[in-house]
């Protein structure tokens, strides 16, 4: 069926005349000005108001002819405004305008600088990009230049002293260049309120360069921490002068600066000489291992990463730079250097000899490894007083070895010949740099200086300071400026950007690996800390030896200040420590009364568990005196060991015999065979006593845990508890956080001995935390 619609169709309505309305927006307009407003002083209850010119804002609405008013349009784009952070004058109880007055706003209270730099470099040109009019008066005391400003970078070799250069650093408008480096400068100074940290943890959009005539550059916080971080590798503290002045040494920084400009996508300009920039920036580049051959006559094969050692090495010396190397214990610092020395006699360089100065226990490791390793080599050891006959002989010899007394003894002797390399070997030997050995060392003329340490970093940076003093005078700065720029930061604010800086710093100059990273073949070690609870009468005698030694450190401590109060709190610790011992090693007449040491009784229950197993074993101690109680324990139960201590005379001897295995246990004392051992027929180790220096510990450790070792490891810390050698640990730690925070990739760590900290040592036994 079909159907149809019934729905009539809808009647068109009559049409309204229409009504002529504006509908267009007003425009914006903002005039940016300085005004005479009344300003509360907040000196009384009473409200005290003076004129003071202040930045302020004017906003006004530019309307079509014809158009009306919008009030609402007008309040919405009030609210645009006061959404980027303007403050409304009429809401401020502190503020008055005068009668005539059209301000309006206000960017910030205080009129901080950068506050109105970030205002104008943030929010103006978002403002004109919706189509406001912003006018900026003259009397306005911020001028904002273009972020993207062109920057430049000009150095110079100084005209003053040889080898070192100027940098000046700035941007240029208008083709004027503007030097930037005072203001820069003021910020790394350690007492501005504007400092690194500070930066990095930064709120503000941008901080404000001053360019002159009330211009200003902003720069974002970020990128400034970052270009201030290297600016600080350069720094020498004098913060002053139009240009910073370093040595040549210093300037693998300049590739660094190149990268921050270049990772903050801004341009940087180069000025004047272009070979020294171009020396910085290989300088700062790493070797190329793979174009280095290991000496053809060099009798061993080197592993890759004693290769790469090598062509470091090289590298420095193709640079006239010194350098640490830094290798764990057991790497083969020894061999590499010798490796090294090998391949400058094939280059022809030896026309002098090397000067390798080492512990007297060292020599005659030293003399062994290159007969060797390099038997080719012309090698005269200086010891004895058979040495005085061959001092005219110097010359004709290519290596020389000395140990470190004998320096002192002979330095007029040693300064009258030149060396082509100064090597220090267990170079932490000069690291008090108010010592006779830095003395010393410093005095030789050489035209290379390089040391080997494990332990460049014991306790604090001066140490770290010490050496480059050595190695490269200037690298670092003076002493008192490497104090306040750098380890007074560090060591007592735990300052990360120092430590950033100190770290790019010296870099270059420093090749440290790890066993667990590049000896992976090594078997595992195994750490263990076995604690010992004491009882009776040995606990009663630590107890007491506390009680009154940390009455007497709290008297010294009020009368002459902590840092006078060293020798104090030390000969007090080292009582308490022999306490844990053995109460025998106590000089006080209570200690007669207590017989037996229940440490002495652990260890020889964890003796008997490795004898009996076919482990062969190190003891270590700081205490002779404990060694030679632990000696007469071994005869009474008639088990054969060897003893090295620093009266021992014949030190290869009783090495020997331990090493031919007519004795199983070898009881060393820290002083004398923490380091130039090779003992990896030990898979045991036991740290009778624990020492403040995690690295001397380690060092003892690495006697039997080194290249070589084919077997596991386990090594044994043997602590009282809740005594001062379990707090000992933890200041191990904070040691141990401190070396690595420079020498690898770590964070910043402190190292200040405090009350408190000193308190903490002398707590009760049963106070355990």
């Amino acid at each position: 069926m079909t159907t149809s619609s019934t729905q009539p169709h809808a009647r068109a309505r009559p049409a309204r005349p229409a009504r002529h309305r504006a509908t267009a927006a007003p425009t914006p307009r903002l005039r940016l000005y300085t005004e005479p407003l009344l300003v509360d002083t907040g000196d009384s209850f009473i409200a005290a108001y003076e004129e003071v010119d202040t930045p302020v804002i004017a906003i006004d609405f530019d309307y079509p002819a014809g158009v009306r008013p919008d009030p609402a349009a007008e309040q919405h784009a009030r609210y645009v405004l006061e959404g980027f952070g303007a403050l409304d004058i009429d809401c401020l109880d502190r503020f008055e305008t005068q009668v005539d007055s059209r301000a309006s706003y206000l960017v910030h209270i205080e009129n901080e600088v950068h506050a109105l730099c970030a205002f104008g470099a943030y929010v103006l040109p978002q403002l004109r990009r919706l189509g406001w009019r912003i006018e900026v008066d003259d009397t306005y005391p911020v001028h904002v230049v273009d972020t993207e400003t062109p920057w430049y970078a000009n150095l110079e070799p100084d005209p003053e002293q040889d080898g070192w250069f100027e940098l000046e650093l700035g941007t240029e408008i208008d083709g004027r260049r503007i030097n930037l480096l005072p203001a820069l400068l003021e910020l790394l100074d350690a007492s501005s309120a504007s400092t690194l940290e500070g930066l990095a943890r930064s709120t503000r959009r941008y901080v404000a360069l001053p360019l002159g005539d009330n211009r200003y550059l902003p720069v974002p916080p970020e990128r400034l921490r970052i270009l201030l971080r290297v600016l600080l590798e350069l720094y020498q503290g004098d913060g002053t002068a139009p240009t910073i002045r370093f040595p040549e040494m210093q300037g693998a920084a300049l590739g660094h600066l190149d990268a921050a400009f270049e990772e903050a996508g801004v341009p940087l300009m180069w000025k004047g000489t272009e070979a020294g920039r171009d020396r910085a920036f290989a300088l700062g580049a790493p070797p190329d291992a793979s174009s280095i051959q290991p000496p053809g006559k060099l009798r061993a094969e080197l592993r890759p990463y004693q290769r790469e050692g090598l062509a470091w090495l090289q590298h420095l010396r193709a640079h006239d730079a010194g350098g640490v190397l830094a290798d764990d214990m057991g790497l083969g610092k020894t061999l590499q250097t010798i490796a090294h020395l090998c391949a400058e006699k094939e280059a022809g360089r030896t026309d002098r000899p090397t000067l390798v100065i080492a512990p007297t226990s060292l020599i005659g490791n030293w003399q062994r490894e290159l007969k060797k390793f390099a038997p080719h080599l012309r090698v005269l050891a200086m010891r004895g007083t058979g040495r005085h006959a061959h001092w005219n002989d110097l010359p004709i010899y290519e290596v020389v070895l000395v140990s470190y007394p004998i320096l002192l003894r002979d330095l007029d002797r040693l300064t009258d010949h030149d060396y082509h390399y100064v090597i220090l070997d267990e170079a932490q030997a000069i690291k008090n740099p108010r010592s006779r050995a830095h003395a010393a060392v410093c005095q030789l003329e050489s035209r290379h200086r390089l040391c080997l340490s494990g332990t460049p970093i014991e306790n604090n940076l001066d140490e770290l300071w010490s050496l480059f003093d050595f190695l490269m005078p200037g690298l670092l700065g003076d002493e008192n400026a490497f104090r306040a720029i750098f380890r007074a930061p560090i060591e007592r604010r735990g300052a990360e950007s120092r430590t950033e800086a100190l770290r790019e710093r010296v870099a270059p100059f420093i090749l440290r690996r790890m066993k667990d990273t590049v000896a992976r073949d090594l078997p595992p070690k195994t750490e263990i800390v076995r604690p010992v609870e004491l009882s009776g009468g040995q606990r009663e005698l630590y107890e007491s030896i506390r009680v009154s030694a940390h009455e007497k450190v709290r008297t010294v401590i009020r009368n002459k200040g902590i840092a006078a109060s060293t020798v104090t709190i030390l000969d007090a610790l080292m009582k308490l420590r022999q306490a844990c011992c053995d109460p025998r090693l106590v000089a006080v007449d209570t200690a007669r009364e207590v017989e037996g040491s229940a440490k002495l009784e652990m260890l020889f229950e964890l003796l008997d568990r490795q004898l009996a197993h076919g482990r062969r074993v190190l003891i270590f101690s700081q205490f002779t005196s404990m060694l030679a109680l632990i000696a007469r324990a071994l005869e009474a139960r008639d088990v054969a060991y060897s003893v090295l201590t620093g009266s021992t005379r014949d030190r290869d001897a009783v090495i020997d015999r331990f090493q031919r295995r007519e004795a199983d246990v070898f009881l060393i004392s820290l002083k004398a065979g923490g380091t130039g051992l090779n003992l990896t027929s030990a898979d045991t180790v036991i740290h009778y006593d624990p020492w403040w220096n995690p690295a001397v510990q380690a060092q003892a450790t690495d006697r039997a845990y080194r290249i070589g070792q084919t077997r596991p490891v386990f090594v044994y810390n043997l602590i009282v508890a809740g005594s001062v050698e379990e707090r000992m640990l933890s200041l191990q730690q904070r040691k141990r956080r401190l070396a690595d925070s420079i020498l690898k990739d770590g964070g910043a760590a402190g190292l200040q001995w405090s009350e408190e900290e000193v308190d903490d040592l002398f707590a009760p036994l049963d106070d355990v935390s």
